[in-house]
């Protein structure tokens, strides 16, 4: 049989490879990174948790960056094009510069069945093990003791918020998800730990296995007002800092723990307080509470869970007065549903739902039932073949000074920016 030849060919192959989407076991990831030899030369940073660990990534990447290091970052999943996982020194890596990895990925497994998961994981890794890098950044898919990233023994773990998700392959409790997560923390290494309650499950394995614990308001703290904020940690100092790039009342969180991580291995990787300021100054990351300019505003936000969405709206209460909301909605079919319609109807006033291209997706008519059910004082949600439809129907029926928010998936928020972002004109302003 012949190899593929396109990244797009490799990742249809990477489909077809294994039975299950999800099969949680790190033997078959260990086997074949044994056969390939590969391992990093700098350290290496992971980071697991519910939410907050894309944005977490993003500001330790900035800030290291801006330091001067070359950085090279995985994270997941994409909005648009695959190729957005793999960034080296700031750049989102060519399609045809992975080919040659998933190669080395294919002959190194043998009769080995990965997931698509797994493979694309072995083969990003690889890509950045042999760019000359200074720091890597891996970003943990689901849970985190037997996701694929785990098969890498990181120099520093970092735990984000934890909360209910994926309660089928982790467990119904913050707990159980907690013990989890905790699976990334290693004997001996730091462990920063940035959900300010996290559940005992995490400080249990972290005090077992006798990981270097950084808990907030222990190790490390934040605080500030509306112009600026300090950090402060163990023996070092950042005052007066200018709030992150990325929006939302969640990310001082999200770049203390940043902060945090960086200290920890501050004899291999040091960065000064105008790096801190710089890279939290310059840090990207689309989707993540994205504000898009024109009229109406467009807001965009992956948001797929109840903590997620709790965040949203607490988020878009805060932006001011607007006439009208309206809510774009896509999201999978095992998510809680009704808590995420909830927690944002107060604040909307109509919505479309969309089909999303996956099996794991709701239809747009479940979902319409379940706005029906959990916001019974709007009008029955408008269902749509897709998110760019569902975005248009919602702007032809807005004027300039309302809001439009894109939530509930990747997918959701990857499916109106599949054409580049959207410039919105009300229609009487066209």
């Amino acid at each position: 049989m012949s190899l593929p030849v396109s990244l797009d060919d490799w990742l249809a192959h990477c489909e077809r490879l294994h039975p299950k989407t999800i099969d949680m076991t790190l033997d078959r990831v260990k086997a074949v990174l044994a056969r390939m030899g590969l391992h990093f030369d700098c350290p290496v940073i992971a980071v697991a948790g519910t939410n907050g660990k894309g944005s977490t990534c993003a500001m330790i990447d900035s800030i290291a960056r801006a330091a001067g290091w070359r950085v090279g970052l995985y994270s997941k999943p994409h909005l648009v094009h695959f190729e957005e996982r793999c960034r080296i020194n700031g750049e989102q890596i060519a399609a045809e510069a992975l080919v040659p990895h998933f190669a080395a990925v294919e002959a190194a497994r043998g009769d080995t069945t990965l997931t698509y998961f797994e493979f694309t994981t072995l083969a990003i890794a690889r890509a950045l093990a042999t760019a000359g890098l200074d720091l890597v950044i891996l970003e943990v898919g689901l849970g985190g003791r037997l996701d694929a990233v785990n098969a890498f023994d990181a120099d520093c773990s970092v735990i984000t918020s934890v909360d209910i998700d994926h309660v089928e392959y982790l467990g119904p409790d913050r707990e159980s998800i907690g013990r989890e997560k905790a699976g990334i923390l290693r004997a001996g290494r730091p462990a920063i730990i940035a959900d300010p309650v996290p559940p005992a499950s995490v400080i249990a394995a972290g005090e077992a296995l006798g990981a270097d614990l950084w808990l907030v308001g222990r190790d490390f703290n934040q605080q500030g007002d509306r112009q600026q904020w300090s950090w402060s940690g163990r023996g070092r100092r950042y005052h007066a800092l200018s709030y992150p790039a990325l929006r939302g009342a969640n990310q001082l969180l999200n770049a203390s723990g940043a902060i945090a991580a960086l200290e920890s291995l501050r004899d291999r990787v040091p960065v000064n307080a105008q790096a801190v300021r710089v890279g939290l100054a310059t840090v990207e990351l689309p989707g993540r509470f994205q504000i898009v300019p024109g009229q109406p505003t467009l807001v965009l936000d992956v948001a797929h869970n109840a903590q997620s969405v709790g965040a949203l709206a607490l988020n878009l209460d805060q932006m001011g007065f607007y006439p009208r909301t309206i809510a774009v909605l896509g999201a999978m079919h095992d998510k809680d549903l009704a808590s995420l319609v909830a927690r944002l109807a107060p604040l909307v006033d109509v919505w479309h739902v969309t089909d999303l291209p996956l099996p794991r997706a709701a239809t747009a008519a479940q979902l319409a039932e379940v706005v029906r059910d959990a916001a019974p004082k709007a009008p029955p949600a408008e269902c749509h073949a897709e998110p760019a439809s569902a975005l248009a129907a919602a702007l032809k029926g807005a004027d300039p000074a309302d809001r439009i928010v894109v939530f509930g998936s990747f997918y959701t928020v990857g499916g109106v920016l599949k054409e580049g972002l959207p410039r919105l004109g009300a229609p009487h302003q066209a």
